[in-house]
């Protein structure tokens, strides 16, 4: 069940967007369609479907949004066009991270959107998407491993930094799953994969403290060395044994 919280910036969302572009449907998905959303912590990533391209107008509907609640710097959305919705590597305008560019909308997200089934607005995904085949989706996967996580984790900065923990090791293990069995899991239940693949407790639950656990952890300098070593040495070692 969505927090009242999120149900009002949503709602709000929604209506504004409406009034400046040609949406035919909006969708969740990630934590807000899988059951995993923390509040205040999780990001409410969203798909719009529009008929005509996103005008520059819905950047300032995100930001006057963000200008009246918090909550809503945390609130991401693709506008795809309906005429590109077969097209997996087409980029589609975004606004994430105060920031208004453009990227894809993956395979992963696009079987997420089917599995959630979370319509704000308009169709199901199930009615207007194309699926992603099994083999569109593995391959999606192995492409992010082998040209994207395991490069970064050759470097060293980005990993004394608390995101690139987390999404290095969740993003490892439910890649696992997926690549063996075709589900998808929420980044909750990828703990639970972890320490098969041989993670390091202590970072494993440094991550689960700071996602789930009731009170806000602050990260030393000592141990923020530490588990940049550990976590970039799993990622090094993990990722090449799912791509085998």
């Amino acid at each position: 069940m969505i927090d009242e919280a999120v149900q009002s910036l949503l709602g709000g969302f929604v209506t504004s967007v409406r009034s400046v572009a040609a949406v035919e449907a909006v969708w969740l998905h990630g934590s807000l369609a899988l059951g995993d959303y923390q509040l205040g912590r999780s990001d409410l990533d969203v798909i719009a479907v529009v008929s005509s391209p996103a005008p520059a107008a819905v950047a300032d509907v995100h930001r006057e949004l963000i200008s009246k609640d918090p909550l809503a710097d945390k609130l991401h959305c693709s506008y795809m066009l309906t005429s590109q919705l077969a097209e997996l590597s087409a980029p589609h305008p975004t606004f994430a991270q105060g920031r208004y560019f453009e990227r894809p909308v993956t395979p992963v997200t696009r079987r997420e959107l089917v599995i959630g089934n979370r319509t704000l607005h308009g169709p199901a995904p199930a009615e207007l998407l194309p699926a992603v085949s099994d083999d569109e989706l593995f391959a999606f996967i192995r492409r992010d491993l082998r040209d994207f996580w395991l490069p970064a984790a050759q470097k060293r900065e980005p990993w004394y930094h608390d995101i690139w923990v987390d999404l290095g090791l969740l993003t490892t293990a439910r890649a696992h799953v997926t690549l063996a069995t075709g589900d998808l899991i929420t980044k909750r239940a990828a703990f639970d994969v972890l320490p098969r693949l041989g993670a390091p407790a202590d970072v494993v639950e440094d991550i689960r403290r700071r996602r789930y656990g009731p009170d806000e952890v602050k990260t030393g300098p000592w141990w923020r060395h530490t588990r940049a070593g550990l976590a970039r040495r799993f990622v090094r070692t993990a990722i090449p044994a799912l791509l085998s």
